[in-house]
């Protein structure tokens, strides 16, 4: 298979893997918006691998599948302008922003740290159209035309900010454990130190990442989020994200002795 066959059917499968984790929802907030399983995370691996133009394109193509998967939304604007706010902020600019996650490769000379970075980018971007649209658009539909600004600063962050963890955690764990700007992508050698201890460190870092997703669902309401919650919430409620983080530590450290044992 030559490197542009190889090219477009990556970008096709993770094209349609990015889709379908989408759609795993974990949080799925009132007036859109929802944190998803690494919904984010095949597009940015496409960009890092082939670089921020071609991710750009295979994001814009993804935006396409999200605003057809949510065309109903596009009935809520009340106004030509509205639509076409929503379509190119909510939607187009939002989600092709996933095409940044290749801007730090060759700049970062360590993978992980590279596209975990480009990750956040994209994250950052999305954050700041769909905030956008929520303030104008929005304004008066779903959000509030008082403090327009803030609520849709509020609102959006309460999904956005988990989805970003997720996504960034879950960027830095591919990098470091596969060989991404490879003309094929394979585990690293466990051999390699790096690789190694991001494999032991993983568990942990996912049981991290379950667990904030947890609490930061404690907090959110119908307005965003409000960190006071926590003060009512229920001591039993607690226990799914002390019992996943303490499960993920745990396995680390079997691994991570597992790993010691066979360097010995």
């Amino acid at each position: 298979m030559n490197q542009k066959t190889l090219r477009l059917t990556e970008s096709a499968i993770m094209l349609a893997l990015g889709f379908i984790l989408s759609l795993l929802k974990l949080i799925d907030m009132p007036f859109g918006g929802s944190v998803t399983l690494f919904g984010m995370l095949p597009v940015i691996i496409i960009a890092y691998r082939y670089g921020a133009p071609w991710g750009l394109l295979v994001g814009f193509a993804a935006s396409l599948l999200q605003m057809l998967s949510g065309l109903k939304n596009l009935t809520y604007g009340t106004s030509a302008v509205a639509v076409v706010a929503i379509i190119a902020l909510d939607y187009v600019i939002a989600f092709t922003a996933m095409g940044l996650g290749g801007i730090f490769k060759g700049r970062v000379k360590n993978q992980g740290m590279g596209i975990a970075l480009g990750a956040f980018s994209a994250c950052l971007v999305r954050y700041i159209c769909h905030t956008a649209v929520g303030c104008t658009v929005w304004a008066g539909v779903s959000i509030p035309t008082s403090d327009g600004l803030l609520y849709s600063m509020v609102y959006n962050a309460a999904y956005m900010i988990p989805e970003t963890a997720i996504t960034v955690v879950g960027a830095y764990f591919a990098g470091k454990m596969f060989t991404l700007s490879e003309p094929q992508i394979k585990p690293v050698s466990m051999k390699d130190g790096a690789a190694r201890r991001a494999a032991a460190l993983l568990p942990s870092a996912i049981g991290l990442v379950i667990a904030f997703v947890f609490i930061f669902a404690m907090v959110q309401t119908e307005e965003g989020f409000d960190i006071t919650a926590i003060a009512r919430t229920d001591i039993f409620d607690w226990l799914a994200p002390i019992i996943v983080l303490v499960t993920g530590v745990v396995v680390s450290v079997i691994i991570g002795g597992t790993a010691k044992e066979k360097r010995s």
